[in-house]
């Protein structure tokens, strides 16, 4: 494998089971056997575990600024932008219902270990819920854009808590329902 090959695998591997498994609960060797490295040939990449946790977070920063540029390019409206962040619940529902969210779950990890690595795990809620501010401000909501991002993103935060809760696919589907028909209110004519 290539270096950067390699490190891109070894992020990927502990992101997803940073996530499954939670940060602490992820030791070295079974990220490296992951990918099916050595224990050398990984540390040659990192050498703590507090490197990968950097490296993962960086991921997640660079993967959900993609997302939300791919949304601007497809949706022209910032009401069809808004809608996709609220139907995100939905388009990761099995990872949700198994393990919650991947942002809240990693934030809440990090704040019980009081790790200094939270201030960047929040970034990714801060880039949401800027996202979510510049697209009500372009609604014309600029006055309460902050307040209703945050309103937002409280609602994928409780729907992903409780869909990893009850597992209850329905619940999930009306509520999504009824906070793009709050959407729709809010949005001027």
């Amino acid at each position: 494998m290539a270096g950067n090959t390699t490190r891109a695998q070894i992020v990927a591997a502990a992101d997803r089971l940073f996530y499954e498994r939670g940060f602490e609960h992820t030791s070295f060797t079974a990220i490296a056997e992951s990918v099916g490295l050595s224990r050398g040939n990984f540390y040659y990449h990192f050498k703590t575990k507090d490197e990968i946790l950097a490296a993962v977070i960086e991921s997640r920063v660079a993967a959900t600024r993609a997302m939300l540029r791919q949304w601007e390019d497809e949706a022209a409206a910032p009401a069809e932008r808004i809608r996709r962040f609220i139907r995100i619940v939905v388009t990761n529902r099995a990872d949700i219902r198994d393990f919650g969210c991947p942002v809240g779950t990693l934030t809440a990890e990090l704040a019980k270990l009081r790790h200094s690595s939270r201030p960047e795990a929040v970034a990714l809620f801060t880039l949401f819920r800027d996202w979510l501010g510049a697209q009500f401000t372009a609604l014309g909501l600029a006055a309460e854009a902050d307040a209703t991002a945050l309103h937002v993103l409280a609602f994928s935060q409780g729907v992903a808590a409780l869909d990893n809760a009850f597992g209850d696919r329905d619940f999930v589907d009306r509520e999504v329902e009824r906070m793009e028909a709050w959407l729709a209110a809010r949005v001027p004519e």
